[in-house]
């Protein structure tokens, strides 16, 4: 199955963590001789955040099981998301809504981990299993949704 994104909003490493570093430099000895001088090695970025055994939000399942729920009757809850997130989903809700029925019905669905405020799902249906990121904002709606299939 290809994977799918469903209006990600965040990413789960550090954007110091995905940029690339050189650790040295090597003189080009065609052009002249190599020179003497020692460069600074920079820092190898911190690894990204352990995941947490605790929910960043209590109330991940319960919306997510709604969620879910909603997209295979094939009527999303856009009142449960953001302006922006709804915005996004609704651009993908014709490709997102045959996915989720075409799924089955819902096996299992259990708790992984929360990193950086988002929580992770391990979502099995009858004919599909997949990963779920749920995030919330400070009002308590869904900022951040993403699901793809498990690795």
């Amino acid at each position: 199955m290809k994977p799918l994104l469903f209006a990600a909003a965040f990413l789960l490493v550090p954007a110091a963590a995905q940029a690339q570093v050189a650790a040295a430099t090597v003189p080009n000895s065609f052009d002249q001789p190599a020179a003497r001088t020692q460069q600074p090695v920079p820092a190898i970025p911190a690894a990204a955040p352990a995941m947490s055994t605790t929910p960043a939000n209590a109330r991940s399942e319960e919306v997510l099981r709604e969620i879910i729920a909603g997209g295979q009757a094939g009527t999303l809850p856009y009142a449960l998301m953001t302006d922006d997130l709804a915005g996004k989903v609704r651009a993908q809700e014709a490709t997102v809504l045959p996915l989720l029925r075409g799924f089955g019905a819902i096996q299992a669905l259990d708790f992984v981990g929360a990193q950086e405020g988002a929580d992770l799902f391990a979502v099995t249906f009858a004919t599909a299993a997949t990963q779920w990121i749920i995030g919330f904002d400070e009002s308590g709606k869904v900022a951040a949704l993403l699901f793809r299939p498990a690795e």
